[in-house]
């Protein structure tokens, strides 16, 4: 059985590498961008299992466009919008009526910072393992 791809996109290459080391602990194979751009140009290539997109890169909404991007191309890939937002302008992101789920094409926000064990059962909770 082959392992399942996820895809990581974040702009701060310190938290990247740390989430894509911690992914590939788990047991996963990762794929990584540092910007929308960049991941736009990946998902033409290849299909991930799963993505952990940063929130602000390039723009405020790159997180927002990058998804909505990657569920037109694959309806059924879950997407974690990893954030830190909260943190910084108390703003809270959650994706809890059906309205949220029209135009915020995510499965998951997290907050920065989330422990590796509750990232590992979330991961696992959205590919069903």
């Amino acid at each position: 059985m082959s392992k399942k791809r996820i895809l990581i996109v974040d702009d701060d290459m310190d938290y990247l590498f740390q989430l894509k080391t911690k992914v590939e602990q788990f047991g996963f194979e990762t794929i990584t961008a540092e910007s929308q751009l960049e991941a736009e140009e990946l998902i033409v290539q290849t299909k991930p299992d799963l993505a952990i997109l940063d929130l602000m890169m390039e723009n405020e909404d790159s997180g927002f466009i990058l998804s909505r991007k990657l569920k037109s191309k694959y309806p059924d890939v879950p997407i974690i919008i990893a954030t830190g937002v909260t943190a910084e302008t108390g703003m809270d992101f959650s994706v809890s009526g059906e309205s949220d789920k029209q135009w915020i094409k995510a499965d998951l926000f997290l907050d920065k910072g989330i422990r590796a064990d509750q990232l590992q059962r979330e991961i696992n909770k959205l590919l069903k393992l």
